[in-house]
């Protein structure tokens, strides 16, 4: 196995915040890459947001943003300053992939857009990720992905079920996928700049990747009559296979048998219901013309019903079903098998060992990175300067003016280190 990490000697310039863009720096840096991470004298805003996350809000602790940031260099800059911008420029000499989830006018304003960039860089490889793309009448609107990604997009709107209200959102789904997908990007462009010596532009925006990740189903829409329309309810499912049924101790499980008919006569025996078994009123052509879904539903959820999630777990299991327990996430984090293979990886933090979760790509040739913290906001400021070749005496007039800032600048808004220590003892008391 190879101890060389695949990405080294790329070097990635990331000005972002919140979770995409930062998912994709994080990408690179996993597997080797430099990644420098500029931010202002305030901080990437995940940095302070744990509370509204049902974490930790203290910065010595902070499970997300060292998912998000691990193995990367953080450093000051005041981009409002020339100084400053010079200082990102010297940065972007030597850069692979430049970053940024900036919206596009706030880059234009500060020279800091592709079209500004790409003559003075010309190899340079530049990321953008936006809400909703650079054209188009909304192009300046604001983007999140609870916004761009799943309400513009037809998830929200569609994948509750029939009557009930829209389903609760948590942070990062769409971040995260539109965050790998401009790692894919920004991995073909630098292969066409080392191939050619000319970098690109890569695109990628929170709307379009949710409008993708639903592909099969948007389209389908356009055949209006033939299926049916969403919101639906789980007790009419078009195929009755592929639903959710409720055990005898109140768990969710979800079957996924497409070829309803294949299927059919080696899974009702299963439940109970091997009576069933050659009936023509259930094959899937007449459950469809007669319109026998809820029917059929209702005879299965009867007799799922009868038993516990555990025991249809180990009758599913060795008839090979495909199935899954609908779990949650304290169920997850105990999932043997997740554990197995790698999503998780235990870290030691002040108030205890937390499974943290590993970018979902290993590449079996390479030894895999041992789970890493983020920087300290500012850590490495004075490290990266000093490797730009900056003197001590333009270092010392560089950081009383303000250009850059240290850890030691920004570390009393960050509250006490010791106060996660003092938090561990409050939650030990109380379990």
């Amino acid at each position: 196995m190879s101890t060389k990490k695949p990405l080294e000697g790329i070097r990635v310039i990331e000005m972002s915040t919140f979770i995409a863009v930062p998912a994709t720096a994080r990408f690179f840096a996993e597997f080797g890459a430099e990644v420098i991470k500029v931010e202002p004298k305030s901080g990437d805003n995940v940095r302070f947001n744990g509370v509204s996350e049902g974490r930790l809000g203290s910065p010595y602790e902070n499970t997300t943003f060292d998912l998000e940031n691990a193995h990367k260099k953080g450093i000051i800059l005041n981009l409002k300053a020339p100084e400053g911008k010079a200082i990102l420029f010297r940065l972007l000499e030597n850069a692979d992939i430049f970053l940024t989830n900036w919206r596009p006018q706030a880059l234009e304003k500060l020279g800091l857009d592709y079209d500004s960039l790409k003559d003075k860089f010309p190899k340079l490889v530049y990321g953008s990720l936006t809400g909703y793309g650079e054209t188009g009448p909304d192009k300046d609107l604001p983007g999140y992905d609870f916004t761009a990604f799943w309400a513009r997009s037809g998830m929200l709107g569609t994948l509750y079920q029939a009557g009930s209200e829209p389903n609760n959102l948590i942070p990062g789904i769409g971040d995260h996928t539109a965050g790998m997908n401009l790692a894919a990007g920004c991995m073909v462009a630098l292969h066409k700049a080392r191939a050619t010596g000319v970098g690109d532009k890569v695109l990628v925006n929170l709307l379009h990747s949710a409008i993708f990740a639903q592909a099969i189903a948007v389209q389908a829409a356009q055949y209006k009559g033939l299926g049916k329309q969403y919101p639906i309810s789980r007790k009419v499912a078009e195929n009755p296979f592929n639903n959710t049924y409720k055990s005898s101790d109140g768990k969710f499980i979800q079957i996924s048998m497409p070829p309803f008919d294949i299927f059919y006569p080696k899974f009702m025996p299963l439940i109970g219901r091997a009576d069933l078994v050659g009936n023509e009123r259930y094959t899937m052509a007449s459950i469809t013309k007669n319109e026998l879904h809820g029917e059929f539903i209702a005879i299965l959820e009867e007799a799922i019903a009868k038993k516990t999630a555990d025991e249809w777990s180990e009758i599913f299991t060795q008839a090979d079903v495909p199935f899954a327990v609908a779990a949650v996430w304290e169920e997850v984090l105990e999932d043997k098998q997740a554990w197995a293979v790698g999503a998780f990886e235990s870290v030691d933090y002040p108030t205890g060992k937390r499974a943290m979760v590993r970018q979902p790509i290993e590449l079996t040739g390479s030894e895999k990175r041992p789970y890493g913290k983020a920087p300290q906001l500012g850590e490495h400021s004075e490290e990266i300067l000093k490797s730009l070749g900056y003197t001590p005496e333009q270092l010392k007039s560089l950081h009383e003016a303000g250009v850059y800032n240290t850890f030691d600048d920004v570390k009393d808004k960050c509250g006490n280190p010791d106060a996660a220590a003092e938090l561990a003892e409050l939650l030990a008391a109380k379990q």
